[in-house]
């Protein structure tokens, strides 16, 4: 846990501060508070909460800042919103008051550090530990940071079910104009509750549906996981941060967009798809876009929580950079446009589907862009003053639950962006590898259309090469697959089990492999206390979490005695699929 630093404190005292004037309203949750409070309630408070760091303009006093804090809570109902408890485990209706009050906690100090942002950073990560009680707390915990009574930053911790990170930019944009004497124009991006009516329209159920049919479509076709291979193992992966800033990569990105007429958020999301996909083996690269939410304008500075992942499905096989980049655009746009649902419904989808399907979706790729969105979170805010041309810095642990996940903050005049990668797959020097790829590869399509045809040629480019898999792994169902780890777990599902896993081949290619488990068993006592084909996959699909390479057999063959090649010729006792219908079968 991250305790908040007390150096320097002379004195700290906890103000009220009471608004009133805006509306009262009610209504059911968004699709997106839904989502957050599912989570709020399953994770831990400081790896659910966010926070950010405002600067206080200098000369500005206690009662205007805390005057201007007040003034957001009444313009934005968002900061007004409870969820009361309803006796179940997911609420589902928000109230939004009229007036009220919040604390601030105001830490004077005599003079404050010298890194007076990299302190209040921290006082914000401290105040993220805390849990928000739902149906009672403001959604803003608050710090004020003062030096002799002045404040000079405020430190805060947010609620993720009502702000997410771009929300927080927008009450960042509005502090300081607040503060600077503006007057802020009125609010014209959809509100909570407007939001959740459009959602539960007519219109919104048919967009919802048609969101959840792009997740199905990929979840039963597509890889399982991106980072199926040796090594890749758990759910929640300590993984350091790397920080690049780079005005090469700012340069290059630029000079390729001009080259391919493309927008630079598109040139970089294909290229890192590309990346992501040559390393591991795929020819398809799945991952999560969440910041795709607010590609509408009327969301755009929306003070709600939008945070729903858009599903981007990319099938990289292309002739040229060029050719997969006009593919990327429409992928982006199918995608972001299938990036509203209701969570529950979702993950009900996703347990069924890959029940059928006998595969475990891994979340394990995520690219989130938020340079261009009004304001960034805490420690990216600022812009840099100096443009290093390459530069990469380690910064501290985190627990996630993905393997590559990646920030992009900044694309002019530097390409700033973060990388947590799981340490496992990507020592130090791999992890470098790939960033300092990515800017190489930039650096190419700058210069010229890169031919994608030979992965050596895309190796050498970018220097990074895609990850050597043995003789054991096969492509079974559009997914990397270990027979011999599948055999381990079903064994280790069934108690010790003898367990024999081939991979068959059947029509359509490669792709067309059809896994099936021959499961040792005694006649005599057959059938061992009701064991069948249900019963071995349910047993299976329960130890799948954090085993990427391992796929369900699409067929469960119980055998007379130890099952030893050739399985297929020993007496069969009994079989199945396991499964409560056949999925259709994917040959990509």
């Amino acid at each position: 846990m991250t305790a908040a630093p007390a150096a320097g404190v002379t004195g700290a005292r906890t103000l009220t501060v009471r608004y009133a004037g805006g509306g009262s309203r009610r209504g059911p949750v968004t699709m997106g508070q839904a989502n957050m409070i599912r989570c709020i309630l399953r994770d831990e408070p400081d790896t659910i909460n966010i926070h950010d760091v405002w600067p206080v303009p200098e000369g500005t006093g206690m009662d205007r800042a805390l005057d201007a804090l007040a003034a957001l809570a009444v313009r934005h109902e968002a900061l007004r919103t409870t969820f009361p408890a309803t006796g179940t485990a997911l609420p589902a209706e928000q109230v939004v008051a009229p007036e009220g009050s919040f604390t601030v906690t105001v830490l004077d100090h005599g003079e404050l550090p010298e890194d007076t942002d990299a302190y209040a950073e921290a006082v914000a990560l401290a105040a993220r530990e805390t849990r928000f009680r739902l149906d009672l707390d403001f959604p803003l915990r608050l710090r004020i940071l003062a030096r002799a009574g002045r404040p000079v930053r405020v430190a805060l911790a947010a609620s993720h079910a009502v702000t997410d990170g771009s929300a927080l930019g927008v009450l960042r944009d509005e502090w300081l104009a607040l503060l600077a004497g503006e007057t802020l124009p009125p609010v014209t991006a959809l509100t909570p509750l407007d939001l959740a009516a459009e959602e539960n329209s007519p219109a919104g159920r048919r967009k919802s549906a048609a969101s959840l049919a792009h997740w199905e479509r990929i979840l039963r076709t597509g890889p399982q996981a991106m980072f199926a291979e040796d090594g890749a193992a758990g759910t929640d992966i300590a993984t350091p941060g790397l920080d690049l800033r780079s005005a090469r990569g700012a340069r290059a990105l630029a000079a390729a967009a001009r080259r391919t007429g493309a927008l630079p958020g598109t040139v970089l999301l294909t290229a890192w798809c590309l990346l992501t996909a040559h390393r591991t083996g795929q020819p398809v690269c799945v991952a999560a876009v969440p910041t795709s939410n607010r590609f509408l304008p009327k969301l755009a500075r929306s003070v709600s929580t939008l945070s729903q992942d858009a599903l981007l499905d990319l099938d990289v096989r292309a002739p040229s950079f060029d050719a997969l980049l006009a593919k990327a655009w429409g992928a982006a746009m199918n995608a972001y446009r299938h990036s509203r649902f209701d969570a529950l419904d979702l993950w009900e989808l996703i347990g069924r589907v890959t029940t059928e399907r006998g595969s475990h979706f891994t979340r394990d790729a995520v690219f989130n862009d938020i340079s261009a969105l009004p304001s960034t979170l805490a420690g990216a805010a600022a812009r840099d003053a100096d443009a290093p041309e390459h530069e990469l810095s380690w910064g501290e642990e985190r627990s996630l639950p993905t393997r590559l996940l990646t920030f992009v903050y900044e694309t002019d005049p530097v390409l700033r962006l973060a990388v947590w990668a799981d340490p496992a797959l990507f020592p130090r020097g791999a992890a470098e590898e790939l960033v300092t790829g990515l800017v190489r590869l930039l650096e190419a399509v700058a210069e010229a259309d890169v031919p994608l045809g030979d992965p050596g040629l895309l190796g050498e480019v970018t220097g990074v090469r895609p990850v050597a898999r043995g003789p054991e792994w096969t492509r079974v169902d559009g997914c990397w697959v270990s027979p011999a780890a599948v055999a381990e777990a079903l064994g280790e599902a069934l108690g010790g089990r003898p367990v024999e896993v081939v991979a068959e081949e059947g029509s359509g290619g490669a792709d067309g492999r059809r896994l099936t488990a021959y499961i040792g068993a005694d006649e005599r006592t057959w059938p061992d206390g009701g064991l069948t084909d249900r019963h071995a996959h349910a047993a299976l699909m329960a130890v799948l979490p954090g085993r990427p390479g391992v796929l369900a057999p699409h067929r469960y063959v119980f055998v007379e005695g130890p099952p030893r090649q050739p399985a297929a010729a020993q007496r069969i006792l009994s079989e199945g699929t396991g499964r409560s219908r056949e999925m259709p079968h994917d040959h990509r």
